[in-house]
């Protein structure tokens, strides 16, 4: 088993059940385009929260980290026709890439964009007594645990929380890791196992993405 054989099974699976539409393909080419990372979700890891959607029945997601409105958009295509997108970016060269291309996909009455720190962010949330069915959380690892502890002020019992990128590749294994994104996700994964206000697990995964995982967790009733 080897990366080239995880990438076609990857593949597969999407191509099959996860089809990205023209809007979905220029959406990653904006990227490039923009100058932007390619670190968005892939298909399958965008019809997996899909699922999670229907699960859950959200009408109401936060999602904290837009970059080029990928995942932006396979989140508020999973939405019922009066559901909403909230999603948080700090960097406002990719905020204007994800406005773009969200407008192209024709999902802009779903989606409201805040730009500006996250921790900045929450809290105004958190003032205005909202409330969310689900969380994506996928932006910079290192308060990855701080997010997470707004996430549930934002939350009621039965919300799901999803947290991209916590294996790193199996970097989370190096006791001596000095990679700040490591240690992020480390202490956010002790966290996660102490943490009594929900009933979680972490699901590692193979594919085009490489070697990662997803943190799952569902706010106790």
């Amino acid at each position: 088993m080897n990366q080239e054989i995880f990438t076609k099974v990857d593949n597969y699976i999407s191509n099959l059940l996860a089809t990205e539409d023209e809007i979905l393909k220029q959406t990653i080419n904006s990227l490039d385009r923009h100058n932007l990372p390619q670190h968005s979700i892939s298909p399958n890891q965008g019809k997996f929260l899909q699922v999670m959607i229907a699960l859950c029945n959200a009408k109401n997601i936060l999602e904290i980290g837009t970059l080029g409105g990928y995942s932006t958009i396979w989140l508020a295509r999973g939405l019922p026709e009066n559901g909403r997108v909230v999603t948080l970016e700090v960097d406002k060269n990719h905020a204007e890439v994800a406005r773009e291309n969200i407008v192209k996909a024709g999902l802009e009455n779903k989606v409201e964009m805040k730009v500006g720190k996250a921790l900045d962010i929450l809290p105004t949330l958190i003032a205005k007594n909202e409330v969310f069915d689900m969380i994506f959380i996928d932006a910079d690892k290192p308060p990855y645990t701080e997010y997470f502890e707004y996430a549930l002020e934002l939350s009621r019992p039965g919300t799901l929380i999803v947290c991209d990128n916590v294996i790193r590749e199996g970097k989370v294994l190096d006791e001596n890791s000095r990679d700040e994104k490591v240690l992020g996700v480390q202490r956010f994964n002790e966290m996660l196992s102490r943490n009594n206000n929900v009933t979680a697990t972490i699901l590692h995964s193979v594919g085009v993405k490489e070697y990662d995982g997803m943190a799952i967790a569902v706010v106790n009733r």
